[in-house]
């Protein structure tokens, strides 16, 4: 379907975005990275599903992330056991404040499914200390690509970070979803930055 140039109302009880895909086909050159000593990245070997769901959550409650809480247990249970789904938390101590996600399902490619901070670590510098991580692990795989997506529903800063960590934008597309707030995944309350146009559940 080609668009028009134009303004298009959006249905009720939806939402819209304009989702920008980037990508990179080398190491890029690394950049400084701040000092977390009080941060570990600890792989998740057999995630639970609702442990998942709480720290996927957390981290994208205020982004709107859903994609993962439209899952049934089985179906997110699958993608969770996959030995190409490599998963990881940050922890401070014994909370879990970050997830990386990483996908190898494709050979000779990454993708870096999810990325994000809890709210206690937002501007602390913990964002390039993860994705040092993610560079580190995904480029020492036998990989060409490694690519990454993020829409206008993410933090206003992530794309410009995604560029400055060496990620290049290769296209966008508009998506329109189910607003998750109307039909009970996600708190009513959460991401006020974005109009909620409904009743909730």
């Amino acid at each position: 379907m080609e668009l028009s140039p134009g303004t298009f109302d959006v249905p009720p009880g939806m939402i819209a975005t304009v989702v920008t895909y980037l990508e990179m086909q080398a190491p890029p050159t690394p950049r400084p990275v701040p000092d977390q000593p009080d941060l570990m990245l600890v792989k998740a070997e057999h995630p639970m599903t609702a442990w998942y769901r709480d720290l996927f959550s957390s981290v994208g409650a205020d982004w709107l992330w859903f994609s993962r809480l439209d899952m049934d247990d089985r179906s997110l249970a699958a993608v969770l056991g996959s030995r190409n789904t490599w998963i990881y938390s940050v922890k401070d101590g014994k909370r879990d404040l970050g997830l990386l996600e990483l996908d190898f399902s494709v050979p000779g490619e990454c993708e870096l499914a999810f990325f994000g901070l809890a709210k206690p670590l937002i501007g602390t510098g913990a964002g390039r200390w993860l994705m040092a991580q993610a560079l580190g692990i995904a480029w020492d795989q036998p990989i060409s690509r490694f690519h990454v997506h993020t829409c206008t529903l993410d933090s206003p800063a992530a794309l410009s970070f995604y560029m400055r960590s060496g990620f290049k934008p290769v296209r966008q597309a508009i998506e329109i979803a189910p607003d998750p707030r109307l039909n009970g995944q996600i708190a009513p309350c959460a991401a006020p930055q974005i109009p909620l146009f409904g009743t909730p559940v």
